[in-house]
């Protein structure tokens, strides 16, 4: 095991490993750090964590130092330029008709380069572009492409559920959301009511994701058969994964009662055939669902092709 320091560089952003030299960190709120962008100012997460050797790319870059009032101001000063620079360089967009969209920028701590986020549908050409801010900024230009995730990360923004979206608050990185989820959650699958604001699925469904696993091991589904406790058969009509509550349709004669259990008390039973379960009414668009889920235009795009339509 090894002792590191942990360091964001931006809200919510990805934290990294760096070597200690057998120095104190714990009262340090922000350092400053070797990356391979150069010189940076990053804020501490943890002053000091045992991890394994497994869990670090080697070589583990140094801290250089605490942060000192000085580089406090020197980083407040970034965050201006920083914004200048947006600005300028989205002119600069309009004017050299780029198809592209600027989402953020920013200086390194010793202002040797300059980075500038942005989203494209297709690929861009900005080579003029990067002359022209190296001209105007007199630093290294960066250009970087970014997905509609990242963008969402970096635009303060409130999700559909009235709070500050996960990903610009919390969570460091993107774990993978599937259709699949969705379904197991027994939610509704409209895109509208599953998808956030980059038109990707919530990255919330990931969270509980293993506890609906796990019960739905043990819970039946819409249109199975059940024995109840009194020992008449009904048809499952609506579950409750998490409270673990069903509601039975129990058919005796012309009477039709509707009558709600706990899973425990019921003795789930093999049907005649597979195919009988009651469908869903729910009309899905699987090509729009498809686009939801990471990579998901192109997936989309493939199954157009296999069907034989025309895009």
């Amino acid at each position: 095991m090894i002792n590191v320091i942990g360091v964001r560089f931006r809200k919510a952003g990805k934290i990294y490993y760096f070597e200690k030299n057998g120095l104190d960190y714990t009262n340090c709120q922000n350092v400053i750090v070797e990356t391979a962008r150069g010189i940076e100012y990053g804020h501490v997460m943890f002053a000091d964590k045992a991890v394994s050797e497994e869990e670090l790319v080697q070589p583990l870059k140094p801290v250089i130092r605490c942060a000192t009032a000085e580089d406090d101001q020197i980083y407040q000063e970034n965050q201006i330029r920083s914004k200048e620079a947006f600005a300028i360089c989205k002119e600069k967009i309009v004017e050299r008709g780029l198809e592209m969209k600027l989402v953020d920028s920013e200086y390194t701590f010793d202002r040797n380069k300059l980075l500038f986020y942005f989203t494209a549908d297709d690929r861009v050409d900005f080579r003029d572009l990067v002359k022209d801010l190296a001209t105007i900024f007199r630093t290294r230009i960066e250009l970087r492409q970014i997905g509609v995730r990242d963008e969402a990360k970096m635009i303060p923004s409130i999700g559909g559920c009235g709070r500050t979206l996960c990903c610009g608050t919390f969570l460091s990185n993107f774990h993978p959301v599937s259709i699949k989820m969705a379904k197991d959650q027994n939610l509704s699958l409209s895109p509208s009511k599953i998808s956030g604001i980059c038109g990707r699925l919530l990255c919330c469904l990931q969270y509980e994701q293993e506890t609906y696993e796990q019960l739905n091991k043990i819970s039946p589904r819409e249109g199975d058969l059940v024995k109840t406790p009194t020992g008449v058969v009904g048809e499952v009509q609506y579950v409750n994964i998490l409270r673990q509550q069903v509601k039975v349709v129990i058919k005796q004669g012309e009477d039709v009662e509707i009558i709600q259990y706990d899973v425990k008390e019921l003795e789930r039973l093999p049907r005649s055939k597979k195919d009988n379960r009651p469908e869903k009414t729910e009309k899905l668009d699987t090509a729009e669902l498809a686009k939801l889920e990471d990579g998901g235009e192109k997936k989309s795009n493939r199954r157009k092709n296999q069907s034989g339509n025309k895009s």
